[in-house]
């Protein structure tokens, strides 16, 4: 077992071996976010997490198995040195890592993000020296310090939601050096104290570009963002902000997924049954299987975006074979069941669900089944519209 003398030695020796693999991989191009990934103590910033367990429970929850210096030094150590996303906190409940407990499933609401893709996200946003940043979701504070370490704490500013959160990550941080802008704030509102910025970056989601950031970019600034929704659906986006205040950009490849801003984590829905369609509702063949954007794959990842981009208020559950559509805003529902291989659906409300789903399907294997790179995102005074030559426009939520 790693002793806690060799600590520092140790934890050096374990950056450089994780700087060495990503830049073998392909994952660490630039040399300077290198030099920040070796220089930055991860291990400060993670005094506890949790990791999933090999098996799932008896009833198919994944557990959850806290992980400290005290109950498993070289395990402890050996994870905040992997490019893994380690669990901070589930629910918003703060843990006490002095006497942590086995988790059975829950809703993770802060993490660590896997090492690669914070620099990745700093990479993509194009940043900097010189600029001014904003950082949406502190989280426990390690992509901020490796923007400090990369680009200097003066023109770093981080706005973390949880008041705890920020607290442990400000420890963390300012224990190592970096002194950057810190504040509880609602990345939904940005952070005027310190606007206007030259990059906003956010570590979290939103269901749509929320209008504050575009007005405390400057001129020529970029955002980089995850949208989200409530079928789980992800694309990242870099947007230019205009002299007008407009926005475009290209929304970029890969599956990444955030965890959503917490005033746009999905509502409950109730029980499933409560939203059966009515028996006058008529069943009808399907045109597509829901596994279309369901299943585990990079398609179904991308069509999932798509579809939510037509039905933003809808979510999905499966129970025993049968699929819902949920809409809690407008009361609509649609069920889908299997039928000797085929799917039939029954819809009721106002808002036909899968046959909006239904209708960007078609329109994506019509247009050739295009990638998220041929997607652009435009944000004006009218809306927020996703954009492809081939493809009706496709409205997000309002702004």
């Amino acid at each position: 077992m790693t002793m806690p003398a060799d600590l520092e030695k140790d934890a050096l020796r374990l950056r450089e071996a994780m700087a060495k693999a990503l830049a073998q991989d392909g994952a660490l191009v630039d040399p300077a976010w290198r030099r920040a990934l070796e220089t930055v103590p991860r291990h400060r910033f993670v005094p506890g997490f949790y990791l999933p367990a090999v098996e799932r429970d008896r009833h198919g929850l994944t557990v959850w198995e806290p992980v400290t210096a005290a109950r498993d030094h070289g395990r402890w150590l050996a994870a905040a040195y992997s490019d893994a996303t380690l669990i901070t906190q589930f629910g918003g409940d703060e843990p006490d890592w002095t006497q942590p407990a086995v988790r059975h499933g829950g809703a993770p609401t802060s993490s660590s993000t896997l090492p690669s893709l914070v620099v990745r996200m700093w990479a993509d946003a194009e940043v900097a020296e010189g600029q001014t940043v904003l950082e949406i979701g502190t989280g426990t504070g390690y992509s901020t310090a490796l923007a400090c370490e990369r680009l200097g704490s003066v023109d770093i500013t981080s706005i973390e939601v949880d008041p705890h959160r920020l607290e442990t990550a400000a420890h963390a941080l300012y224990g190592c050096g970096y002194t950057p802008t810190l504040a509880v704030a609602d990345g939904l509102y940005g952070y005027w104290p310190e606007a206007k910025f030259d990059r906003i970056v956010a570590a979290c989601s939103f269901r749509a570009v929320p209008p504050a950031l575009l007005a405390q970019a400057r001129p020529g600034g970029k955002i980089l963002l995850t949208l989200s929704g409530w079928l789980y659906g992800y694309a990242r986006v870099l947007l230019t902000v205009a002299e007008d205040g407009t926005a475009d950009g290209r929304l970029l490849g890969g599956t990444v997924s955030f965890m959503p801003a917490r005033t746009h984590a999905p509502p409950a829905f109730g029980n499933p049954a409560h939203w059966a369609v009515g028996p006058d509702a008529k069943a009808r063949t399907s045109r597509h299987s829901p596994e279309r954007i369901s299943a585990a794959t990079d398609e179904a990842f991308h069509l999932r975006f798509l579809a939510q981009s037509a039905v933003p208020d809808a979510q999905m559950t499966t129970v025993g074979d049968v699929v819902h559509l949920i809409d809690v805003v407008t009361g609509s529902a649609a069920t889908l069941t299997p039928d000797d291989g085929v799917w039939q659906v029954r819809e009721g409300g106002p808002v036909k669900l899968w046959t909006c789903v239904e209708h960007v399907l078609d329109a994506y294997d019509a247009a050739g089944r295009p990638g998220p790179e041929t997607f652009t995102l435009h944000v004006y005074d009218a809306g927020q519209h996703l954009r492809h030559p081939k493809i009706p426009d496709l409205r997000l939520l309002r702004n």
